[in-house]
């Protein structure tokens, strides 16, 4: 049986994403994207805070020059914690007020790779975006509607995108900064499938290549095989799980947020840290 923890702390997320595991702060730092917050907890000591960011805030990822970049509204931003400061690095072009960032990931070349998505979550009006040293460029001409994950390869060979409305893991193939063509890597069962995985959400690959994913609407992480099979589910006590990172000293920590907005009577919104029975690898760094 896997050892589940749910972090204490004075509030919830509303909706928790956006997971990264700091090595030089030894500290993990995740978003409230409704709840417009930047979080950070320092397993060291149990502190967790929490800082405003006045807008819907998707994911937060390491700066190799120090600090972080973020993701609020619909711009990225560099941020601060010690003091806290934010200061615009640039706008998505063309994104309407009723569009915000989601989800995003550093590649080993220091590039982000980031979505949009509407905020009713019901029209496919989002882009895959690619953002390096400045310069912005639609990544892919697909059209989503809730843009997640993305899990970029150790290797740098491929992009794994999901839009989590329809239910599939896409597999970019990447080269020289260029996506390929996309094809599905793992279908989730339909909904309503008496075997229903939910929808696939935030993903993140272990040492072994193995890649994990938070399930909307499931209740759980998998952990899926290089070759896509499905070799592990582990139950969690909140059904709308949305994303997955390896943290602790050793990375063999597994933490998973999940949202509050919408549910009752179970731990939704919490931030769960879990004993996975492997580890992961240190998140890249975005080098702009």
């Amino acid at each position: 049986m896997t050892d589940i923890r749910v972090i204490a702390r004075d509030r919830v997320d509303t909706l928790g994403e956006g997971l990264f595991w700091s090595v030089r702060e030894g500290a993990l730092l995740w978003t409230d994207i409704l709840g417009q917050r930047i979080n950070r907890l320092t397993p060291a000591t149990g502190k967790v805070e929490s800082w405003e960011t006045g807008g819907a805030t998707g994911w937060i990822i390491g700066r190799a020059e120090g600090g972080f970049v973020a993701g609020i509204g619909t711009a990225i931003a560099g941020v601060t914690l010690d003091p806290f400061a934010v200061e615009t690095l640039a706008e998505l072009p063309g994104e309407p007020e009723t569009n915000r960032v989601n989800d995003a990931a550093a590649d080993p070349l220091g590039r982000l790779w980031l979505g949009t998505m509407c905020y009713s979550c019901d029209a496919p009006v989002g882009t895959f975006y690619r953002f390096g040293h400045g310069a912005i460029t639609r990544a892919a001409p697909d059209a989503y509607t809730i843009p997640n994950g993305p899990a970029i390869d150790p290797q740098g060979r491929f992009v794994l995108h999901t839009d989590s409305a329809l239910g599939v893991i896409f597999r970019y193939p990447l080269e020289g900064g260029v996506l390929g063509q996309r094809v599905p890597f793992i279908t989730f069962p339909a909904e309503g499938d008496p075997d229903s995985w939910g929808s696939p959400d935030g993903m993140t690959f272990d040492a072994e290549g193995h890649l994990w994913v938070a399930c909307w609407g499931d209740g759980a992480v998998r952990r899926f095989a290089p070759d896509g099979t499905l070799v592990r589910r582990i139950e969690l006590p909140a059904s709308q799980i949305t994303n997955v990172t390896f943290g602790g000293e050793g990375l063999d920590r597994l933490y998973v947020t999940s949202a509050a907005n919408g549910v009752d009577e179970e731990d939704g919104g919490a931030l769960f840290e879990l004993d996975p029975g492997c580890v992961g690898l240190p998140a890249f760094l975005y080098e702009g």
